[in-house]
């Protein structure tokens, strides 16, 4: 029986920049690494070390030729904040490209892009 989510894996063209991009300007901190010495490396991220769910991020390239079969697109993944407001701005000040906030019927939300480009979402959400 699966009883939570535990990680995601983020496939990502440049490691050491996705990880500045989520440490310095997301806030997030690394829990842990791990590198082989022959390519293969993963570095682990979350908002804190007690969160249920962790993101890795995997070389995109490398993992392309060990599993072509793999679809290595980005996931949608939708972050959770209890202030939206503060959160839009600091990433905004961050020069981060930050959506504007909408609501939906489920509450007020947005989107920002990483370093890459890839996009995710954050709901205003308290616990």
């Amino acid at each position: 029986m699966i009883n939570k989510v535990g990680q995601i894996m983020l496939y990502v063209n440049n490691q050491d920049e996705a990880v500045n991009f989520w440490t310095e300007k997301v806030g997030f901190s690394v829990i842990s690494e791990e590198d082989n010495g022959q390519g293969f490396r993963w570095i682990e991220i979350a908002p804190n070390k007690d969160a249920a769910t962790s993101i890795i991020l995997h070389n995109k390239e490398f993992v392309a030729k060990m599993s072509p079969e793999l679809n290595l697109g980005t996931p949608s993944l939708m972050f959770f904040s209890e202030n939206l407001d503060q959160l839009h701005s600091d990433l905004s000040n961050k020069n981060i490209t930050v959506g504007e906030i909408v609501n939906i019927p489920s509450g007020r939300v947005f989107n920002f892009a990483d370093s890459e480009n890839n996009y995710f979402a954050v709901m205003e959400k308290s616990e």
